[in-house]
C-alpha cells in the first residue's frame, strides 16, 4: 500500500487527478482523519480492493471495500465515447473550432471547446450513458465552481449507441444544476462529487449554450422522458 506521502505526489503530479486542486486532496485527506477513516500513521480504517485479499493485508484486521476494476473500466469506455460522439457530431455540423481539451487534462472543469465565432463558444461538460430510461450524471465540485464562474460552461448529455455514436443529446439546464446541488452547511465540511438525477423539465433537446443551438439532424428529441423529479447524494 501507497505512504500519504506518496499519494500526495501522484494526486499533485498526474494529469488523471487533475479535476481537483492539491488543497481540495489535503482537505479530503483532513476530513478523513476527522473522520476516524485514517489513522494518525497514515493507515485506512477499511480496505478498498477487487475481491481479492492481498498478502499483505491477510493479517491485518482491516474491513475490506469491493471495487469492480471492469466495472470502472465500462465506464470510463462510455464516457470516452460520449465525448467521441459529440465531437463527431460537431464536426459534421462544421463548427469551425473544435477542441477536445480533455484528452490533454482534466483541469479544464469541461470536455470540450466548440466556437462558431468569437461571439459563439461553448465549453461543454460531457455527460455519457447507455441508459435510455433515466439520465444520472455525477458532477464535481471543480466543474460546478468552473460553471459558476463561465458563462460558456454548459453540461450536454448523450445517450451512447451500441454503435459508440450518439443515440441522442441534450443539454442540462445551469440553473437547474445550481439548485440541486447540495449546500455546504460548515466551514469544515464540503461536498466533493454529487449524484445527480436530471429530470426530463431540466432538459433541452440538442446541444443549446445560450447564444447557440446545435440540433444534430436524425436524432430524436430528449429520450430520458421520466416523471419530473430529482435528488442528489454527495
Amino acid at each position: 500500500m501507497a505512504g500519504v506521502p506518496r499519494v500526495r505526489v501522484l494526486f499533485a503530479n498526474h494529469p488523471r487527478y487533475a479535476d481537483l486542486t492539491p488543497a481540495q486532496y489535503a482537505e479530503g485527506l483532513a476530513w478523513l482523519r476527522r473522520t476516524g477513516m485514517v489513522t494518525a500513521a497514515g493507515r485506512p480504517v477499511v480496505e478498498v480492493c477487487d475481491g481479492e485479499l492481498r498478502e499483505d493485508m491477510a493479517a491485518v484486521a482491516i474491513p475490506r471495500v469491493l471495487w469492480n476494476q471492469a466495472a470502472e473500466d465500462a465506464k470510463k469506455a462510455i464516457g470516452a465515447a460520449g465525448e467521441q460522439a459529440l465531437l463527431r457530431l460537431l464536426r459534421r455540423d462544421g463548427v469551425p473550432h473544435v477542441r477536445h481539451v480533455a484528452a490533454e487534462s482534466d483541469a479544464y472543469g469541461y470536455d470540450i471547446e466548440a466556437a462558431r465565432s468569437v461571439f459563439e463558444r461553448a465549453h461543454i461538460e460531457v455527460k455519457a450513458t447507455t441508459d435510455p430510461t433515466r439520465l444520472v450524471v455525477h458532477l464535481t465540485r471543480h466543474e460546478y465552481e468552473v460553471m459558476a464562474a463561465d458563462a460558456d460552461w454548459c453540461l450536454v448529455a448523450v445517450l451512447v449507441g451500441s454503435d459508440g455514436n450518439a443515440a441522442s443529446v441534450a443539454t442540462v439546464n445551469r440553473g437547474w444544476l445550481h439548485g440541486a446541488v447540495p449546500v455546504d452547511q460548515r466551514r469544515d465540511g464540503r461536498w466533493e462529487s454529487v449524484r445527480l438525477t436530471v429530470p426530463v423539465c431540466a432538459l433541452t433537446p440538442g446541444l443549446d449554450t445560450g447564444t447557440w443551438v446545435l440540433l444534430p439532424e436524425g436524432l430524436p428529441s430528449t429520450v430520458w422522458a421520466f416523471q419530473p423529479s430529482h435528488g442528489a447524494s454527495a
